[in-house]
C-alpha cells in the first residue's frame, strides 16, 4: 500500500491482460494521460482468437515471461467483476507468481488533496472524488464519477461502477461489486464478497455475501404517445 503514490516520471512498458471492453478502455486512458507505454495485450492461450487489437500484439499468458520478461515489462490485470471479482484476483496473483510488477493508476481528472493510499493494480477513472484518507486495496477498481468520502476504506480486489456514493468511514470488505447510483450511508461495514445492484440505498452493516437490490422502474401501462403535456 502506497501513501499518495505519484505516477513514475518516466515510461514503463505494460501489458495489459484481457482483451474486452475494459482492456481496450484502460489501453486509451494509459496512453492519453499516463507515463505508461501499453505495448501488447495478453490472455490464455486457450482464449486467444486474434493476433493484436489496437494495433498491438496479443500474447499467450502462459509465453509471457518470454516474449515480454518480468524484470523489463510492468502488467495491470484489466478484466471484470466475473464471479465476484474472483477471476480478475485469480490473474492478479498469477501475474505476481510470475514476477511482474502490477501498476496503478489514477486519472488527472480525478479529485484529491493527497492523503490518501491505494496499492497495485488500481484503476480510478475521472470525475472520482476522494477526500483524504480514504484507503484503496489492491485490485480496486473506480469507474467514473463516484464519491469516496473521507476516512472510507475499501478493501482488495472490489469494483465500484459509476457514480456510487461512499460516505465517511465506509468499510467495504474485499471482493465487493457496487452498481451504478448506488449510496452506501456513512460509517457502515459491508461485508467480503457482498453484491450491491444498482440504485441501491444502504443504510446498515451488511454481513459477508450479502445481495442489496436496488427498486426498478415499473413500466407503464400507458404508452408515450398518449401522454398529456409533451
Amino acid at each position: 500500500m502506497t501513501q499518495d503514490k505519484a505516477q513514475p516520471i518516466t515510461g514503463k512498458k505494460v501489458v495489459l491482460f484481457g482483451t474486452g471492453d475494459f482492456a481496450r478502455v484502460a489501453s486509451v486512458y494509459l496512453a492519453k494521460d499516463s507515463p505508461y507505454d501499453v505495448v501488447a495485450f495478453t490472455v490464455h492461450e486457450a482464449f486467444l482468437k486474434q493476433p493484436d487489437l489496437l494495433g498491438k500484439p496479443v500474447a499467450p499468458f502462459e509465453r509471457l515471461e518470454e516474449l515480454y520478461p518480468p524484470d523489463r515489462y510492468a502488467m495491470f490485470v484489466a478484466i471484470g467483476f466475473s464471479r465476484i471479482n474472483k477471476a480478475r484476483a485469480e490473474i492478479y496473483d498469477a501475474c505476481k507468481a510470475k514476477g511482474y510488477e502490477l501498476i496503478s493508476y489514477i486519472n488527472s481528472k480525478a479529485v484529491h488533496w493527497g492523503e490518501i493510499t491505494y496499492g497495485d493494480n488500481c484503476f480510478v477513472f475521472e470525475n472520482n472524488v476522494l477526500q483524504p484518507f480514504v484507503r484503496l486495496g489492491n485490485d480496486v477498481i473506480l469507474w467514473s464519477g463516484n464519491h469516496v468520502g473521507h476516512d472510507a476504506t475499501i478493501g482488495d480486489h472490489c469494483f465500484i461502477t459509476s457514480h456510487t456514493v461512499i460516505s465517511g468511514n465506509v468499510q467495504v470488505g474485499p471482493y465487493c461489486f457496487i452498481g451504478v447510483n448506488a449510496t452506501l450511508r456513512d460509517g457502515v461495514k459491508i461485508g467480503a464478497e457482498s453484491v450491491i445492484g444498482a440504485g441501491a440505498l444502504v443504510l446498515q452493516d451488511l454481513p459477508p455475501m450479502a445481495v442489496c437490490k436496488g427498486t426498478a422502474a415499473e413500466v407503464s401501462r400507458v404508452p408515450s404517445n398518449r401522454l398529456k403535456g409533451l
